[in-house]
């Protein structure tokens, strides 16, 4: 059975009260002697007291907890920033209960409602740009909210993304720069305004460069079954533009899925000049060449946090207003080979 206050509270024959002052951290305040508090402590360890975090965050307000929804756990990307963001949340007291929307609208929602009904005090988010209503209703009522990298631009709350359409623009450059002509872009989600920012560094870097932006180099594909659309996609490319000498790729997902193409086709990557936002570990293996813009994940998590719990602090004092809206632009590493 588990043990409750009262059962500490019988056997040192206390109040109820003393020691959910001294369990909470409030002893000194309410002046009860360092002996007491060492003999609650100490009864508390025996009997291997836990405390009851639901009722205590039903009585304060507030349940030391954030919530995190992220459109892939699978993607490595998006798990490193996991992990950073339960590291620094934990570094504050914070623990975290992390979603898994797959990149669906309607588990989104579903997530959004189930988290605040588990009593979170605030959310971070990777939102799918589908549908941005429930997002809309938590600005609306001020809850505590942090998106990453993507966001919308109509919507006030706070967002980090990173420099899209600059770091696109140096990887297109290098590549042109380093004697490429005919460069393919293989993107997805054309909806979200941080794929569309890439699409445009590509398309300013060429124009700089006084190469033309042909649409026979643009492949869009599908993100539901990318899998197999990319091939038709490349199908595509290849038949229209055989001369094609290089591929910017605006996900890793993408462009593993595209060498697994070209492994598949006997086509040499080496070949190509090559360019992706954020790498992996098997890109030193399958493609050493590759021009990548390193995501700065480390200060993506340390951010959502920081703001996320400055942002909580706030409605502490103003429970119906948001705190002052944070915007965060990061710049990318550019790596080359």
């Amino acid at each position: 059975m588990r043990t409750s206050l009262k059962d500490i509270a019988e056997k040192l024959n206390l109040s109820k009260a003393t020691i959910s002052w001294t369990l909470s951290g409030k002893g000194d305040e309410k002046g009860i002697s360092m002996a007491t508090q060492e003999k609650v402590f100490q009864c508390a360890k025996e009997l291997n007291y836990q405390p009851n975090l639901l009722a205590r965050s039903l009585h304060s307000g507030y349940s030391k907890t954030i919530g995190l929804i992220i459109p892939d756990i699978t993607d490595s990307f998006y798990s490193k920033v996991a992990c950073i963001i339960e590291r620094e949340a934990d570094a504050r007291g914070y623990s975290v209960m992390i979603g898994n929307s797959e990149s669906k609208i309607e588990r989104e929602n579903k997530l959004i409602r189930l988290l605040k009904a588990k009593q979170v005090d605030g959310l971070i988010l990777a939102p799918t740009k589908v549908s941005k209503t429930e997002i809309e209703l938590l600005v609306d009522e001020a809850f505590p909210l942090v998106l990453f990298d993507r966001y919308f631009p109509q919507i006030n709350t706070n967002y980090i993304i990173i420099d899209n359409e600059e770091s696109s623009y140096q990887l297109v450059r290098k590549m042109v720069v380093d004697g490429a002509r005919k460069i393919a872009i293989i993107t997805t989600n054309s909806y979200l305004r941080t794929m569309n920012m890439r699409r445009e560094g590509y398309a300013r870097a060429l124009m700089e460069m006084n190469l033309s932006v042909e649409a026979e180099l643009y492949g869009e594909v599908p993100f539901v079954d990318y899998e197999h659309n990319i091939d038709k996609i490349l199908d595509r490319i290849f038949k229209e533009v055989p001369d094609v000498d290089g591929f910017f790729f605006t996900t890793h997902i993408l462009a593993i899925e595209a060498f697994r193409y070209f492994y598949d086709k006997g086509i040499d990557l080496k070949k190509y000049a090559l360019a992706c936002i954020h790498s992996v570990p098997s890109f030193r293996a399958l493609a050493p060449n590759i021009n990548i813009a390193l995501m700065p994940i480390d200060e993506i998590g340390e951010n959502a946090v920081r703001i996320l719990l400055k942002d909580i602090e706030h409605r502490q004092g103003n429970p119906k207003v948001m705190d002052k809206v944070e915007t965060i632009v990061l710049r990318c590493e550019i790596s080359t080979p």
